[in-house]
């Protein structure tokens, strides 16, 4: 059991070091950096619409929809990829198996386009 406890001491000396580190680095940055936001920095960036004060501020439900519909197309080219690749060593169970999740990622897709995700106003 020891020996067993003994090889994950490098992996815990690691994770030491890298949360005394990133304590270091949070600090370093709160206490040496500027706290005064100007007018810059509250400006729209990516985002695209004026900061606002609270961050649990309710979204509109299209960025979620959005996110969602991201998560659809970068999953399936994630797998898509390396399926192709392996695509004559796993035969036909692996394409019908492929078949069937691209079948249910089109449910989701064909779902979002129902509910009208697609459409902004």
């Amino acid at each position: 059991m020891s020996t067993m406890l003994a090889e994950y001491l490098p992996i815990l000396i690691f994770l030491g070091i890298a949360v005394v580190m990133v304590s270091v680095m949070l600090g370093a940055s709160y206490v040496i950096a500027r706290q005064r936001p100007d007018s810059e920095k509250n400006s729209p960036y990516e985002c695209g619409f004026e900061a606002f004060g609270d961050a649990r501020r309710p979204f509109d439900v299209r960025f979620y929809l959005v996110a969602i519909l991201f998560i659809i197309f970068d999953l399936e080219v994630a797998f898509l990829f390396p399926w192709a690749i392996s695509l004559g060593e796993v035969g036909l169970f692996g394409f019908w198996s492929m078949m069937v999740f691209l079948g249910v990622l089109t449910v989701g897709y064909v779902y979002e386009w129902k509910k009208g995700a697609l459409e902004w106003d």
